[in-house]
């Protein structure tokens, strides 16, 4: 029992380093692919660049939703194929360690995350996706405070446009001002000024915008002529546009909580598109948290090579399956919305193929001797590599010196 303990130590050092590593970096490029996106949105929108930190804090459980399964494979793979590859597996089963009693620590981190990933998609993703979703709307309507670009006509609101030459200060002091006011009843006032600054007031909807040195120009269908003023110091109030709230949380499925898309699924008021909608995504995360309880089988029956073997054709398979399996999934969430099947048939179906594929794979490691679930397709591949390095032979022997 001694050196069991001591394996299931030693075990768990192994799967969580790859553990960690593959999340971090899985975490960093989602993050990383994002951002540049969101930066030209926001920049797009002239809001505040501190804005899309935020906005990326709000997209991280969603990320960490999609890394965890991805981490989760890759760490548990890597560790028994280190011990496979070191001859250290052998070696385990010899003194009557058997793969049930291997897979011990690694179901204690499937489990663990497994229910870490549950937390995250039926509770904290959805919050988090309303708030990114509620900054996106405050962005688009100014709630944030659009940023006046130097050298462009500015709009602020529907009847001021406002241009600014040079900036200095970090913005605060402005030169070189042109406004254009279209008030009701076709009344127009255009202002230059040498500088001017934005002032806050008591009013939260008004603010000051103080100018020096310029000319105002007055017109009105009343007047025969353009009134003509030069000012020294003149206060232009401007009213900013009011902001209407954003919506409440609940319209969109995915902004629902797990107990919040099973209540309203069962609503008699609740439309059949919008039941299908709510069932389809209740059904789509508890398929994504339940496929994690299948990942230890998948990853050590893609983990021992073949003997003489050194292939890491495994890890690539590994990928592949995730990532064919989370599309498979999406897909029968989106033919679930449609209606044109049940969402219980169009995403446990897969599931129960994907689980019978996986036992299987585990079954013919674990229990035949000499199964090697993954020898096919390695042979497969040597051939395939056979084959183009024998074209390209002959073909290089045909190119004339």
């Amino acid at each position: 029992m001694k050196f069991g303990t001591l394996t299931d130590r030693y075990i768990a050092r192994l799967i969580a380093v790859p553990l960690a590593a593959t999340l971090v970096i899985a975490a960093m490029l989602l993050i990383l692919d994002k951002m540049l996106s969101l930066f030209d949105f926001v920049a797009s929108e002239g809001g505040p660049v501190s804005v899309v930190w935020r906005m990326l804090a709000n997209l991280i459980p969603e990320y960490l939703s999609l890394g965890i399964p991805i981490g989760l494979t890759l760490g548990i793979l890597l560790a028994f194929r280190k011990l496979a590859m070191s001859s250290e597996l052998d070696v385990m089963r010899a003194v009557g360690l058997g793969y049930g009693r291997l897979l011990r620590v690694p179901y204690v981190f499937t489990i663990s995350l497994a229910l870490l990933n549950l937390a995250i998609v039926g509770f904290v993703q959805p919050k988090s996706r309303y708030a990114y979703e509620g900054l996106r709307y405050e962005l688009r309507s100014g709630a944030l405070g659009a940023s006046i670009k130097v050298g462009e006509f500015t709009r602020l609101g529907k009847r001021m446009t406002l241009r600014i030459e040079r900036a200095e200060n970090k913005g605060r002091d402005l030169y070189g001002i042109f406004v254009d006011t279209q008030a009701s009843g076709g009344r127009t006032l255009a202002v230059t000024a040498e500088r001017g600054t934005f002032l806050a007031t008591d009013d939260p909807n008004t603010i000051i915008f103080r100018l020096a040195n310029g000319t105002l120009v007055h017109d009105a269908p009343g007047f025969r002529a353009p009134r003509v003023l030069s000012f020294v110091a003149h206060d232009l109030p401007i009213d900013l546009p009011k902001m209407e709230s954003f919506r409440q949380r609940g319209s969109r499925d995915r902004e629902l909580t797990i107990p919040e898309l099973s209540r309203q699924s069962k609503l008699a008021a609740t439309t059949p598109a919008t039941r299908n909608a709510l069932r389809s995504e209740f059904h789509f995360r508890l398929v994504e948290v339940a496929t994690m309880l299948l990942l230890p089988l998948l990853a050590l029956a893609l983990a021992v090579p073949p003997k003489r073997s050194s292939s890491a054709l495994g890890v690539f398979l590994a990928i592949v399956v995730l990532v064919t399996q989370h599309k498979i999934n999406e897909y029968g969430a989106g033919l679930g919305t449609l209606g044109r099947i049940d969402p219980i048939i169009a995403l446990w179906v897969p599931f129960l193929a994907f689980a019978g594929l996986t036992i299987w794979m585990y079954h013919m490691v674990a229990h035949v001797p000499g199964g090697q679930p993954i020898a096919v397709l390695e042979r497969g591949f040597a051939k395939i590599g056979a084959t183009v390095r024998g074209w390209t032979r002959r073909r290089s022997k045909d190119v004339p010196a």
